[in-house]
């Protein structure tokens, strides 16, 4: 159906400047057809496309004019709209398909400023998180009074997913790194005739930094990120406002549970890790170093001290709360989209792991100098 004269998309070139088209007419949907062929009847020289005089537009119009200007190379400046259209053009401009990306700024103060940005996004998330810490234990000590407030089942049921799904591949690469080490240091201790140096230079290091580091590494990857996805799919969900709603408390039945199962299954863990990574050395020295198992074992508890495997245990409860509060605060921070949750996921990780270590070195440099 042909639309009426008085409606239908026309241009009328400007008699004074031949670069200078006036549009006229509604251009919406009702007209499409009629609004691709006035396009097509544009001269090639049209330089200002003056859309001030059309009565009706909507976001097929403004589109199609849109993508008009961008095949023939017109700028922003080409296309003049109505005051009254000016708000519909933006949103379309800003969601339309092939628009060109922002191009990057490149110099000091660019830089400076992408500096400046970033830094004050990690000061906000250090604050959230030590903010967090404090709401965490308020509340884990009003439990402590409260214990009806205690969601035992929800903590066994974590303890399960953090603690024991867990065990065949801590145990696994704690006894790959332990055999990594053994052979690697046997290769140069060798040269000097002190093989047998490298019972202690195994159970120190698994005993004092290797199983705690690589319990809490592990579950960073694998605990943290889950603790996020899960919440934050419950925030997209609304089922975190919906426990508010409900007079319930977020961080009662969703961090403090996997808080303390993380507080009891990561030093379990670390144990196991210690025990896999001793005897992947062992394994090692009986096969490559010709050291008998008795030899080894009689090395071992001669060398061995208490303080190593008490500093390596002290970190573990450390360790799980970083873990805990990261994965636990990334998932609340969800704001509503997919997008947003992955983004919270991979931060959890890098952030965990990152803390982990900082704080596994400032550890191992206060116990040397105490002596420990």
């Amino acid at each position: 159906m042909t639309p009426p004269a008085a409606t239908a998309p026309r241009i009328e070139p400007d008699p004074q400047d031949a670069g200078h088209v006036r549009l006229l007419g509604e251009w919406t949907l009702q007209h499409a057809l009629a609004i691709g062929a006035a396009l097509r009847e544009l001269p090639d020289d049209a330089r200002m496309l003056d859309a001030s005089g059309v009565a009706r537009l909507d976001s097929l119009g403004v589109l199609q004019l849109l993508r008009h200007a961008s095949r023939n190379g017109l700028d922003a400046d080409a296309l003049r709209f109505h005051e009254d259209h000016r708000a519909l053009v933006q949103v379309i401009e800003d969601v339309r398909d092939g628009r060109p990306k922002a191009k990057k700024t490149y110099g000091f103060a660019a830089a400076l400023e992408r500096l400046g940005h970033a830094v004050h996004d990690n000061a906000r998330e250090v604050v959230a998180l030590v903010s967090f810490l404090g709401e965490t234990l308020t509340k884990m000590g009003r439990t402590v009074v409260q214990p009806r407030r205690l969601r035992a089942i929800s903590t066994v049921h974590h303890m399960e997913q953090v603690g024991l799904d867990a065990v065949p591949l801590v145990a696994l690469l704690s006894f790959l790194v332990g055999a990594v080490i053994a052979f690697l240091g046997s290769n140069i201790l060798a040269d000097f005739g002190a093989s047998i140096y490298v019972v202690e230079l195994v159970s120190i290091s698994f005993l004092r930094e290797f199983g705690v580091l690589l319990t809490a590494i592990i579950l960073a990857g694998r605990t943290a990120s889950a603790f996020t996805a899960q919440i934050g799919s419950m925030v997209n969900r609304e089922e975190v406002d919906a426990i508010r709603t409900l007079g319930l408390d977020p961080v009662d039945l969703l961090v403090i549970p996997r808080l303390i199962a993380l507080l009891v299954m990561l030093p379990l863990l670390t144990f196991i890790a210690m025990l896999a990574g001793l005897l992947g050395g062992m394994v090692v020295g009986m096969t490559s170093l010709d050291i008998p198992m008795q030899a080894y074992y009689g090395r071992m508890q001669e060398t061995m001290e208490l303080r190593h495997f008490l500093v390596g245990m002290a970190k573990a409860p450390v360790f799980a709360m970083v873990i805990g509060l990261i994965g636990c605060l990334e998932g609340l921070q969800v704001t509503g989209t997919a997008q947003s949750v992955g983004e919270r996921t991979t931060s959890s990780v890098v952030q965990t792991i990152s803390l982990v270590i900082v704080f596994d070195a400032f550890a191992a440099i206060w116990f040397m100098q105490v002596g420990w």
